[in-house]
């Protein structure tokens, strides 16, 4: 058990809730930008898929609109977030980066 938490510790994607949702999202890292699609979802950050990865422990930020029935509001909802790159992988062919959420801003 103490294990597990110390894992937990070390890698904060993986502590929080995923939900799973697939989005279009575009996002701006410090080679240049790219469209991605997330796979999952938490308070903490998000997997996405796309062609090209960021590399690991770069900066990225992106801007994603959370749907109202997802969020439990009568509006859809727009958040900016900066985070950065912890991990790549590859399944089913698809190439995957799981990113830590530092910060966010909901956007009017």
């Amino acid at each position: 058990m103490a294990q597990r938490q110390r894992r937990e510790a070390e890698n904060p994607v993986r502590t929080a809730v995923r939900f799973p949702m697939r989005l279009s999202i575009h996002v701006k890292t410090e080679q240049g930008e790219l469209d991605a699609v997330t796979e999952n979802i938490s308070a903490n950050g998000l997997l996405f898929v796309a062609d090209q990865l960021p590399a690991i422990d770069s900066k990225i930020e992106f801007t994603i609109t959370m749907p109202s029935e997802v969020m439990g509001s009568e509006t859809d909802v727009t958040i900016h977030c900066v985070g950065r790159i912890v991990r790549h992988s590859v399944q089913d062919g698809e190439k995957k980066a799981a990113a830590v959420i530092d910060e966010y801003f909901l956007k009017a």
